[in-house]
């Protein structure tokens, strides 16, 4: 067993313990008896410290300029990149996805470092005709303050960084609470973004449990913006209370993202996304693909394919190079996708392959569950409602195109989607009327890009988008500038057109 790491909470450029002492720990799900990492069981007099210290460091670093800041920005990611394999080992170890795929978790935090920095010299306004004369008319971004960034387990490195650079190029100071089961990883990214040389309280770390430290965080009274990415049920107490307490607010939150097959598709492309798409990070992703729509010409071979794919699907930790799908997170998901299978059955599912705890052999020692297929899945039971977050699929059959779209469209939820035919007038109507923040032609629901907003409708967000320049509509606020060079007095909103 390793030493585990100590963490503590990163507060005006020091390294401290909980003002209480107390401590938690995090665990490696594919190896429940090894202690990853120990750190601060944080409460309200922690959170009040770190947002002190943001306050005091907002005042100086606002007025940083744009390009300077985004400088800061800029060498998070080159020391991103010499320490790329030690991250994603960490991520691998404490989260339990694949190496592979931890590579790209932090290669996306490398991405939206430069891409942010990038954005330092742009933040651009407008400059607009006055209806007057001798008046000039422009429109300026401003940073709005201490941003409190609430993140989940599942990309430890990734959603932080998404949050945390374009909110510090716009000049904001931020206050990381990260998911209490990756811990580790959160202070190795902070300890990178405390190495590129940010002015002390500019970059915060408070570590703890959501119900303590996170809602301490989310009630605070000077905090300006809240960023969340975590369950519909606990963004929707986030959205409430900051709308109580007038805190911007930006919510990401839960999926039932479909994959439709129409009779027309390459299904052996389509079956490479839906196994990548539904089985990827243990389907632990908001975009995973929950649902496959399947047109009902193709759906028994297309079945047939998955099934055997699937059945071949190797389980196990996420550091051993033949791993393709690691644990669940914790002792509780695994609970959660274990009954949601009892509601399959109840309802008249068919569990095709999997549909239970995995713990042959090594896997015992883990929070391992068997990829699952669901077939005679009908719209209105809950296992196609209802996010799962598991490696679990449901198969639903369907008669034609139109009754694909109001399927796939027949959900609480609208992040990702994804449509795979050779029909381009199909593909198009799929564009314009599938309700998602996020649509594919002919490729699976997960997988995103920095500079694309990312984001979606209905119960999923509350209308911002993460990433892209759209990002930089959360971390700012609009001012308009006036500048009457007239020399008299021009009244505006006047009817003086005689």
């Amino acid at each position: 067993m390793k030493t585990p790491l100590t963490c503590r909470n990163y507060i005006n450029g020091q390294w401290l313990n909980a003002a209480g002492g107390s401590i938690l720990e995090s665990r490696n799900p594919a190896l429940v008896d090894e202690v990853v990492a120990t750190f601060p069981r944080s409460q309200a007099d922690d959170i009040d410290t770190a947002v002190t210290a943001a306050r005091q460091a907002y005042r100086s670093w606002r007025k940083v300029p744009a390009p300077a800041r985004a400088e800061y920005v800029f060498r998070v990611g080159e020391i991103l990149l010499q320490h790329k394999e030690e991250l994603a080992q960490l991520i691998s170890q404490e989260m339990g996805k694949p190496l592979t795929e931890a590579r790209g978790d932090v290669q996306e935090g490398i991405d939206c470092a430069f891409y942010s920095a990038g954005e330092g010299r742009r933040l651009f306004g407008q400059t607009t005709p006055s209806e007057m004369p001798n008046k000039f008319a422009m429109t300026v971004r401003m940073p709005i303050g201490i941003c409190a960034l609430i993140t989940p387990w599942n990309f430890p490195v990734a959603i932080p960084c998404w949050k945390a650079m374009p909110a510090l190029v716009c000049g904001n100071t931020v206050i990381l609470k990260p998911a209490e089961d990756t811990p580790a990883c959160a202070t190795k990214l902070i300890e990178i973004f405390a190495a590129a040389g940010f002015p002390d309280g500019v970059i915060n770390l408070v570590h703890g449990l959501g119900e303590e430290a996170g809602k301490a965080l989310v009630e605070h009274t000077n905090i300006d913006l809240v960023s969340f990415t975590g369950s519909s049920e606990t963004g929707a107490f986030v959205g409430a209370t900051c709308g109580r307490t007038h805190k911007r607010v930006c919510l990401e939150m839960g999926g039932k993202n479909a994959q439709v097959v129409m009779e027309d598709a390459d299904l052996e492309l389509a079956l490479d996304g839906a196994v990548w798409g539904a089985f990827g990070t243990t389907g632990q992703r908001c975009t995973a693909t929950s649902r496959l729509i399947l047109h009902r010409d193709i759906k028994e071979k297309f079945t047939a394919m998955l099934r055997e794919r699937t059945s071949k699907l190797r389980l196990g930790a996420g550091n051993n190079p033949e791993t393709e799908v690691g644990p669940i997170i914790n002792e509780k998901q695994l609970q959660r996708v274990s009954q949601y299978m009892d509601i399959a059955r109840e309802e008249g599912a068919k569990v095709l392959i999997g549909g239970g705890i995995a713990n042959a052999g090594s896997l015992k020692n883990g929070y391992f569950f068997e990829p699952t297929i669901l077939d005679n899945v009908t719209p209105n039971m809950r296992v196609a409602r209802e996010e799962i977050f598991g490696p679990v699929v449901a198969l639903i059959e369907v008669t034609d195109f139109e009754e694909a779209i109001a399927i796939l469209n027949d959900t609480n939820y609208g992040l990702s989607s994804s449509v795979y035919t050779r029909d381009i007038n199909r593909a198009f109507t799929a564009m314009r009327d599938i309700e998602a923040g996020i649509t594919y032609i002919n490729g699976p629901t997960i997988g995103a890009e920095v500079h694309l907003p990312f984001g979606g409708v209905k119960q999923t967000g509350n209308g911002h988008r993460e990433a892209g320049t759209t990002a930089l509509d959360v971390f700012t606020e609009w001012k308009s500038v006036y500048v009457d060079f007239s020399g008299s007095l021009q009244r505006a909103q006047i009817d003086n057109r005689g």
